[in-house]
């Protein structure tokens, strides 16, 4: 799947989604959306519709109404856009240097641990060719 940074209300909305443990519905995200700015029911709805179609958001009809649950954590979401990044910005391992020289040592450790944790799961094995099965 190729990911997008999103839209200014895309990702408030978005922040709104994932910081909920349970599936929500337009209205609960207006409502709260409303106690900060003025903004019409319809104006959340088309655009939680939006997201739901580019298939970031998955739904199911509860009588009535929508609720909406993300299909993506926001952690795999932003590791999603950081793979992107790496493989759209010219060579991945210039890419991959200039990130790591921009990252605090706090960072620095995380990574460094993510790469052992890595390094430590077993690897898949290679799937045989057609040629091999015949």
């Amino acid at each position: 799947m190729r990911v997008r940074r999103f839209g200014e209300l895309e990702a408030v909305i978005m922040d709104r989604v994932w910081d909920r443990d349970e599936p929500t519905t337009v209205r609960g995200i207006l409502d709260e959306i409303s106690a900060e700015r003025e903004i019409a029911y319809t104006t959340v709805m088309s655009t939680m519709d939006n997201l739901h179609r580019k298939g970031c958001l998955e739904r199911e009809r509860v009588g009535k109404a929508y609720w909406y649950q993300p299909t993506l954590s926001r952690e795999q979401y932003s590791a999603s856009l950081m793979h992107e990044a790496l493989h759209g910005g010219g060579r991945s391992d210039l890419v991959l240097a200039y990130f790591v020289e921009q990252i605090d040592a706090e960072e620095s450790a995380g990574l460094r641990a993510a790469l052992r944790l890595r390094r430590d799961l077993p690897q898949p094995k290679p799937t045989e060719s057609l040629s091999q099965q015949q």
